[in-house]
Order: C-alpha cells, then sequence, then structure tokens
C-alpha cells in the first residue's frame, strides 16, 4: 500500500511547527517516530493533506532535572534514549523497567515518547505508565501554552486532550514518594508484541509498613489507561497481605477493567491474566517498599 497524496512540511525550529500548523490545523498530522503514523498512512487509514516533521526539532529532544522537583523529558525523546539514562533509572524506576517492553529494539530506535503518548494507543505501555506516575504534559500552540494532568490526557481509544493545532512538547514527571515500590508487568504473545494484558503498580508504605497510598494502571483493559481506583482503595490503610492483595486484585479485575477481547484472548481470559499480574505486580511493589524501608 502507498499514502495518498500529501504536502510535506520540514520546520526546523518549534515556531515554524507551530505557525505550520496554525496554519493548516486538523488538515496536518505530526511526523515524529512515524511507528504508527506511517503504516496508518501507507493502509490509508490517515490522510493527511499536510505532513509536518519534527525529526529537525532537537530542541524537543532532552532528559534533565529541574531543581530536584521534576524530570523532564522531551516529547521527541527516542524511547531507546530512556531505556538506558541513568538519570530515567535513578528518578523513576518504574518507567526505566516498562521502557524493554515497549515493542522492539527497532521501534524504540525512531519511536518517540511524545509521539506514543499523543497516538494514545489503549494497548501502548508509555501511557500506562505515566498515568501512573502522576505525569504532566506541556502542550504548545503559536499564541501560548499550558500544561494538562496525564489523568486529564486521554479522552478514548486513540484520542486526547490536545487540540488540533497544539504540539505535545514536554512531559514532566514528579519524583517517587518516599518508601514507594514499583513493577510493571504485562503478558504478550511473543516479545515486542502487543500485550494481551499489562498492569503498572506503585505501593507506598507509612511506618508501620500499611500501606498509604496505592496506584493500579492497566494497558489493554478499556479505551485508555484505565486506574483502578476502587482496587487501590482496598489496599490503602492495611497491611499488605495476602488475603487484601488478592481482594485488590480479584476486585480490579472483576469489576474495574472492560478489556475488549481479541483474536489471542476473551475478555474473560484477560480478566484473568490481569487477576494474575496484579497479585504479583503488588508483591513485587511491595517488596521493593520494605527494601526501601530497611535501607
Amino acid at each position: 500500500m502507498k499514502p495518498a497524496p500529501f504536502e510535506y512540511q520540514n520546520p526546523d525550529t518549534l515556531e515554524q511547527a507551530l505557525g505550520q500548523l496554525a496554519e493548516y490545523g486538523a488538515e496536518a498530522k505530526l511526523l515524529a517516530g512515524g511507528q504508527s503514523l506511517v503504516p496508518a498512512m501507507n493502509f490509508r487509514v490517515a490522510q493527511p493533506r499536510v505532513l509536518i516533521d519534527l525529526n529537525r526539532l532537537g530542541e524537543l529532544d532532552f532528559i534533565k532535572q529541574e531543581n530536584q522537583t521534576a524530570l523532564l523529558i522531551g516529547a521527541m525523546t527516542r524511547e531507546r534514549r530512556l531505556e538506558f539514562d541513568p538519570m530515567v533509572a535513578k528518578w523513576s524506576p518504574l518507567l526505566a523497567e516498562a521502557i524493554p517492553f515497549v515493542a522492539h529494539p527497532q521501534i524504540r530506535n525512531r519511536g518517540t515518547v511524545g509521539g506514543s503518548l499523543a497516538h494514545a494507543d489503549p494497548a501502548a505501555e508509555l501511557p500506562v505508565i505515566m498515568l501512573a506516575l502522576g505525569a504532566r504534559y506541556k502542550a504548545r500552540r503559536a499564541s501560548d501554552e499550558r500544561w494538562i494532568a496525564a489523568s486529564n490526557f486521554f479522552s478514548g481509544m486513540f484520542s486526547t486532550g490536545l487540540a488540533a493545532d497544539e504540539i505535545l512538547v514536554e512531559i514532566e514527571l514528579p519524583p517517587m514518594p518516599p518508601r514507594t515500590g514499583w513493577s510493571f508487568m504485562e503478558i504478550a504473545p511473543r516479545p515486542g508484541d502487543y500485550a494481551l494484558m499489562g498492569v503498572a503498580v506503585l505501593i507506598a508504605l507509612d511506618d508501620r509498613a500499611a500501606c498509604r497510598q496505592a496506584r493500579l494502571v492497566y494497558l489493554n483493559a478499556g479505551d485508555g489507561p484505565l486506574e483502578a481506583k476502587e482496587a487501590a482503595r482496598l489496599l490503602e490503610g492495611e497491611m499488605p497481605k495476602e488475603a487484601v492483595i488478592e481482594a485488590a486484585a480479584a476486585f480490579a479485575a472483576e469489576k474495574e477493567i472492560n478489556p475488549f477481547g481479541n483474536v489471542h484472548a476473551s475478555p474473560d481470559f484477560q480478566r484473568h491474566l490481569a487477576r494474575v499480574l496484579t497479585g504479583r505486580a503488588i508483591r513485587r511493589a511491595v517488596q521493593r517498599a520494605r527494601e526501601d524501608i530497611s535501607q
């Protein structure tokens, strides 16, 4: 298959890209890593009149700390870079643990952080991780900019709160609270394939080693990254004993997620996977949080 005819724009600066997007609006698509958009164009699922290539915008390719209060990641940062960056490993071990699950190394070499988030695939890992971590996204347009919480960013399957003239330019990650453990787990038919089910877990313990705060966020469990808030509340305030963990895992799998099923797994099987993965991930996160307390 070949894409439909389109006009190609190759801006040198973010300001140029914003001006072009303001001019063409919804008729334009932004090219970042191209790992999702280019196949969609080849199959003519996407037929933009104008393609704006962001790959010359080195100003959007960065990983840096801001006064020890946030980790900032540029939207054009390649996913592969997150895998080996020491700041990411230190600041956000959950993100570092999840990145190797994103597709294949060749895909991560080209795919960008901002591209994955803006594409909003409900089976993608990065939207889930960013929601679990409480990230914020900076969106720019020609006239102004704004910050969007990850919890307000995803509006449906392959849909976000970005306006037609906005570009996602930066991701901000807050520090993880002390005594917090993490885990990311997924099951896929083969390494690099889309996961049948996946979950990101954060568990913060108090001085008694009881659960102070919990976050459970799923991929492929609805029309976007899905946070199981009620299941998390079953953990909070409790000692993370086996019965409590199993109850939370069962509640999330049976009451909160909404998997659609596919050729590899029925919704019932996906719920089973969610229950098993959630239990395992909570246990691992609790173990890591306890290790943090003992240090």
